[in-house]
């Protein structure tokens, strides 16, 4: 009896991680297209930005969390969420000294952030569609480092914060798709 609810949960649940991770292409896409209009200086615009990226992280993390049932790991959620919060309160604050310290505290959060989504991505590997999102957690460590390498040089521009969101976005893209076609197999 609980193997069938096992089951419909997680085929539920996936089915709900698979929509997620639509919605987070879609939005990283915008985003950093926008992000590429306005960072030419720290503005009005491009601080509201940076500030919404981490926010809109927290809220997938929460409809992650209530969509998760038992069949996915939680505390990792949990703590993305805490991170993501950090962070957009520390960019907000970051901006008033400039796009260096933007910079850092978006490398340390890509770092960080990197390293939750590495390791939910290898406790969901079960789900199917999860070497993209491990491959995104990875790569994200090796952005945040970057990011506060640039933060060090002269010129630095926030610019390149775009790439990355449209990467991340990509990854979300292929765990998408991949969970789909797993879907359809299953059926």
């Amino acid at each position: 009896m609980s193997t069938s609810i096992d089951v419909a949960e997680t085929a539920s649940s996936t089915k709900d991680l698979r929509k997620l991770y639509y919605v987070r292409f879609g939005f990283a896409v915008i985003w950093a297209v926008l992000i590429a209009v306005t960072a030419s200086k720290l503005n009005a615009a491009s601080v509201t930005l940076l500030v919404i990226y981490p926010l809109f992280d927290v809220a997938a993390a929460v409809i992650d969390f209530r969509s998760s049932g038992t069949t996915r790991p939680r505390a990792p959620l949990y703590l993305n969420m805490a991170l993501s919060l950090l962070t957009a309160i520390g960019l907000a604050v970051a901006a008033s000294s400039g796009i260096p310290s933007v910079l850092r505290v978006w490398g340390a959060w890509a770092i960080t952030a990197g390293i939750v989504q590495l390791v939910l991505a290898i406790r969901r590997y079960r789900l199917g569609g999860q070497w993209a999102m491990i491959l995104s957690g990875g790569i994200s460590v090796l952005a945040g480092s970057s990011f506060i390498l640039m933060a060090g040089k002269p010129n630095p521009s926030v610019s390149t914060i775009a790439g990355y969101a449209v990467l991340g976005g990509i990854f979300f893209l292929i765990s998408a798709i991949r969970l789909s076609r797993l879907a359809v197999k299953g059926n």
